[in-house]
């Protein structure tokens, strides 16, 4: 990959924060936009801004086109059998509820069991919490290895006749540590159970094939894409969405509205109420294009080497621990021995480089993990080994500074 000519697509990394070049390492929270991106969105509303489906007019024709076209887009992105399984909506987060709240109210039934991992995001847990109080179901959790990875045997042994739903990341947001779907979603479907999948931090950098997968549902957002913000995509397993309420009501979704009952759209159009978030979608089309030009499968490999020369250029600097296996993606968390990561973060923006500290929203991997909060670098196809040895060289400032401020 030319990742020079590739950073020079974004136009925010052309810049400096705070007298330096910026390095910009917090793609898991959001990515940057390259510029045919933003030019899709540009071009909507200054050429043809309209609304989709209703109007016959020029201006709402073009917007439909573009709008449905972007979701065959998506469809043949992570080859779905039918654009009619593709629901736009604002993200990930809103996907799971619509799982959630719909299928699972409508399947779960007191001593029911949902399976999940402690790792999970919080927008994979909450939802699921919810359901089961609604319900009566209970949670069960996959023991974890020691260094985070979720196993196929450790799978199985958590789930039995009693589980309705099995929901897991297929990527950790924290540790970079990639799920065995395929072979989870086998164990669920031996079991009765179907699958919902948090597809966040995994969509944006691999190839995903849900046909493969055998997934049930999938959930990812366009915004950690290279696409804009308040976009996502629920996919979903045709049979069982059109046996789904919606969860939003009013127009757009409606087929036939009468004064005391009505009737909805086919799927997906039943989940998409209101006005839909037209540019959105639009520019999520845009940003495919530019993943497709370039290559998943080219992106992925970037971004474990970029892991792997990270985990070895972390290592070295005393005094940091790396949390997570050695085989990841492109994430990479850690914390700085007696340094909050808070200070750290700080210290590493004054000199222009991005990385998030917190509990990543995830706060029982935080309690496994034995921490209150941690530091996390996340490269993506725009990063380089130079960005990766400007984190190192920060870290071993961040120290020398610290170091003198507590001598």
């Amino acid at each position: 990959m030319d990742v020079k000519a590739i950073r020079e697509q974004f136009p925010i990394l052309q810049q400096e924060v705070n007298g330096s070049p910026l390095v910009y390492l917090d793609s898991a929270a959001t990515s940057q936009k390259p510029l045919q991106v933003i030019e899709a969105v540009n071009d909507y509303y200054r050429r043809y801004n309209s609304n989709v489906h209703r109007g016959v007019h020029t201006l709402g024709s073009m917007a439909t086109d573009e709008y449905e076209g972007a979701r065959e887009k998506v469809r043949a992105f992570i080859n779905a059998p039918s654009s009619q399984q593709i629901i736009f909506n604002r993200g990930t987060t809103v996907g799971i509820n619509t799982v959630a709240s719909s299928y699972g109210d409508a399947h779960l039934q007191e001593g029911d069991e949902i399976v999940l991992t402690e790792k999970e995001h919080h927008s994979n847990l909450i939802p699921w919490q919810q359901a089961a109080k609604r319900n009566g179901a209970h949670l069960r959790y996959v023991e974890l290895e020691a260094d985070g990875t979720v196993t196929a045997e450790n799978v199985r042994k958590a789930v039995s006749e009693k589980t309705k739903i099995v929901a897991v990341s297929h990527v950790s947001n924290v540790l970079g540590t990639v799920d065995p779907i395929k072979d989870i979603a086998a164990i669920a479907h031996e079991h009765g159970a179907i699958i919902v999948v948090d597809g966040a931090q995994s969509v944006p950098h691999m190839t995903v094939d849900v046909q493969d997968l055998d997934v049930d549902f999938y959930a990812f957002s366009g915004h950690k894409m290279g696409g804009p913000t308040g976009i996502g995509v629920l996919y979903g397993r045709k049979s069982l969405l059109e046996n789904m309420e919606p969860v939003e009501f009013g127009g757009e979704m409606i087929d036939f509205v009468g004064l005391y009952d009505s009737t909805w759209k086919e799927t997906p159009w039943k989940f998409e109420g209101g006005t839909p978030i037209i540019a959105g979608a639009i520019g999520l089309g845009a940003a495919i294009d530019f993943l497709k030009e370039i290559g998943l499968d080219d992106i992925a490999a970037h971004e474990k080497e970029l892991g792997q020369y990270a985990l070895k250029q972390l290592s070295a600097v005393d005094g940091l621990e790396v949390y997570g296996p050695k085989e990841r993606t492109g994430i990479m968390t850690f914390n700085v021995q007696d340094v909050h990561p808070h200070d750290v973060a700080t210290v590493l923006d004054a000199e222009g480089i991005a990385v998030r500290a917190g509990h990543h929203c995830a706060q029982p991997l935080m309690k496994w993990l034995d921490v209150a909060s941690t530091a996390r670098a996340s490269f993506y196809l725009y990063n380089s080994t130079e960005d990766i040895d400007a984190l190192a060289e920060g870290l071993i400032r961040v120290k020398e500074y610290f170091g003198d401020v507590f001598a």
